[in-house]
């Protein structure tokens, strides 16, 4: 019999940098919701990647000295390394700066453009780098992008642009003919209330202010705008061709019967993709789903906050597996979730431990101590037996429904709620109290069967979410997985032996152990942060003196150590790189600066004792290294909004610490 087709995609991770547990956090759901459509029976194609075109690309390239097909070619490298470590089931990583898209959606552009639907213009608004997005200055958040909050840019360029009103009509009703598009319906909701039904307007689909990008191919000053770039490859990595010579991949395929995204660019997926493809004539995917965030306690996860947490570091302290059970378990339908260490070390010990690897340990070693291993089932039923198969196989059906509505939290929720139920199992009929008497061995055989059974189908029913877990319960208490039409009978264990040297599945940890670690683990990644500064600014010093390393004075200077802090201290600063556009003496002293630092689109006033040893002319067009968050005070009765960092020997000489290369105005320092 021919399987159903099922095409599921997450959104492709942008290759700006390593992507931390927030981001990861995507790829496993897909991966769950992947591996449960193999099991429903389902022929699935998984694909994932990454978006590697645009001016952040560009910009980080140039600043680590590299071209940007090297840079990305690294993060996508990385990206794809946490994927696999995950152990993820996808079926192809598409890079959008593989050729096959690159031509895509170069053809896809000049369809467009030849049928009406993008002409050129200008665009004048604000610019947000980070999100690659334009913006009215109706639609900024306290002067602010409305999708990430960081500061926004006037810009102004010759671009091309994408009749979004024309199909706003159509997509409206396709929304209303469609309650399951968008999900969840809060999303929906959001989309219609503050973008469609005001009205949309026209998209940017076309840049020239940078040039990594994928050429407009009749335009060579233009570049293909990230999102008509990005989307595409939902399509293109099936194979779609723009000439109508579509690959068999697409024609089995599509429309996909998910996208699974992150709700900060539902609005991408949701509006402009499905108008894309409107104007391609080709069927809209059957649902978008927009989930939540994973939240550091303190908030959402920032490299500049210092809060960072990454799949590869918590792997090295828990494991696969019980990463993957956290993530996947903590993060509600349509709420944000919340990770910390000492939340993970908590559901370690309590879930994975005591609940399920107790379980597992016990019936093991109690099937070994009281019949060499053997399991079977002896006859000896009594009613409460019943109940326990009675949660088993609701537990089989409970799972699929939660399942087929996404909610993959609540589906684990049910499993373990199965594995307590056998814990409780075994409190009613304590074993031990059977195995001391002889007329009670049946009894005691048939009890240990039934947890036996009852573990097979729970670590079936896992091993779409804990796949490596799920295969090592099977293989101690000597079952084969399931599958689901199996689950939905009990007894087919037969009879069969325990394994005779059981393993811990999970062991309990310390938490403050734990934490120790933790805190070891981010002074040794800050110093290493550090050290690359250092080397950076070490190197800027001597060229700027005209001489190499090696040929630098080799005196050094000891001060007296300052307190220890911690990496969370640390943290807290905020350092960028900034641009002296002007700068005075303070009238008032004679030490005193007072320079105007542009800081990304801020500007920032900052006072400094640096007379001495630069005048005002000298100060105007440096780039410089400035503390952004420091408290405001007043000094000599002018405000200064933060500091500039300096280096300064025994003499008390005094010099700005500026970054090795050329970097803008708000770069982050980190």
């Amino acid at each position: 019999m021919t399987k159903k087709p099922y095409y599921i995609t997450t959104a492709i991770a942008y290759t700006s940098g390593k992507p931390h547990i927030g981001n990861t956090y995507e790829i496993v759901l897909a991966d769950s919701i992947a591996r449960y459509k193999r099991e429903q029976g389902y022929d699935v194609r998984f694909q994932t990647g990454t978006d590697e075109h645009g001016q952040k690309i560009e910009q980080k390239a140039e600043a680590a000295g590299v071209s940007p097909q090297e840079f990305v070619d690294n993060v996508a490298g990385e990206i794809k390394r946490i994927w696999d470590l995950m152990n993820t089931s996808y079926d192809k990583f598409i890079r959008t700066t593989d050729p096959d898209h690159e031509r895509q959606v170069q053809k896809i552009f000049k369809k467009l453009y030849d049928q009406g639907d993008i002409y050129k213009g200008y665009y004048e608004g604000m610019y947000c780098t980070p999100c690659e997005s334009f913006f009215t200055e109706s639609q900024l958040v306290d002067g602010k992008c409305p999708d990430c909050g960081r500061p926004v840019q006037p810009a102004r360029e010759e671009a091309y642009f994408f009749r979004m009103s024309k199909y706003a009509d159509r997509l409206i009703q396709h929304i209303n003919e469609h309650p399951e598009f968008i999900q969840p319906v809060a999303r929906k909701n959001e989309m219609m209330n503050n973008f469609l039904l005001p009205g949309l307007q026209d998209l940017c689909v076309s840049r020239t202010s940078f040039k990594w990008g994928v050429p407009v191919d009749f335009d060579d000053k233009h570049v293909v705008y990230v999102w008509l770039d990005a989307l595409t490859n939902y399509i293109t990595g099936l194979g779609y061709d723009c000439d109508g010579e579509n690959g068999e991949l697409f024609e089995k395929y599509w429309p996909a019967d998910l996208h699974l995204i992150g709700k900060d660019i539902i609005r991408f997926h949701t509006i402009y993709w499905p108008i894309f493809l409107m104007a391609l004539g080709l069927p809209l995917p059957k649902q978008i789903f927009g989930h939540p965030w994973l939240l550091r306690g303190d908030g959402k996860m920032s490299k500049s906050v210092g809060n960072v947490i990454y799949a590869d570091d918590l792997v090295k302290f828990f494991g696969v597996d019980a990463v993957r059970y956290f993530v996947l378990h903590e993060m509600p339908f349509d709420n944000d979730g919340v990770i910390t260490w000492e939340l993970m070390v908590e559901r370690l010990n309590s879930d994975l431990a005591n609940v399920l690897g107790n379980l597992v340990n016990r019936t093991v070693s109690m099937s070994n101590k009281y019949f060499g291993g053997l399991v079977h089932d002896a006859g000896a039923a009594e009613p409460v037996d019943e109940e326990l198969k009675k949660v088993v196989l609701d537990t089989v059906k409970k799972v699929d429904q939660k399942m087929n509505e996404l909610r993959v939290a609540d589906a684990i929720t049910e499993i373990f709620t199965l594995f307590k139920r056998c814990n409780k199992y075994i409190d009613e009929t304590t074993p031990w109290t059977l195995a001391k008497d002889e007329a009670k061995k049946d009894r005691l055989a048939t009890v240990l069967y039934n947890l036996v059974e009852s573990i097979c189908i729970g670590a079936s029913l896992l091993e779409s979410f804990m796949p490596d877990t799920s295969k090592a319960i099977l293989e101690q208490v000597g079952g084969t997985k399931r599958t689901l039409t199996q689950m939905e009978q009990f007894g087919l264990y037969g009879e069969g032996h325990v394994t005779q040297n059981p393993q811990i599945l999970f062991a309990r940890l310390d938490v403050n152990e734990v934490l120790a670690q933790v805190e070891e683990l981010q002074k040794a990644q800050a110093a290493e942060a550090a050290g690359d500064a250092g080397s950076q600014n070490e190197k800027a010093s001597a060229d700027a003196a005209g001489e190499t390393i090696a040929e630098a004075d080799e005196t050094v200077i000891d001060i007296e150590a300052k307190e220890e802090i911690t990496y969370e201290d640390f943290a807290r600063m905020q350092f960028q790189v900034g641009e002296i556009i002007a700068c005075e003496a303070v009238k008032k002293s004679k030490k005193l600066l007072c320079s105007q630092v542009k800081i990304g689109s801020q500007v920032k006033q900052i006072v400094s004792g640096i007379k001495a040893h630069y005048t005002p002319e000298e100060m105007v067009g440096k780039k410089v290294m400035v503390l952004v968050n420091l408290k405001p005070a007043t000094l000599a009765g002018v405000v200064s909004e933060g500091m500039l960092l300096c280096a300064e020997d025994e003499q008390g000489n005094l010099a700005l610490m500026t970054p090795e290369k050329n970097m803008p105005a708000g770069a982050e320092i980190c």
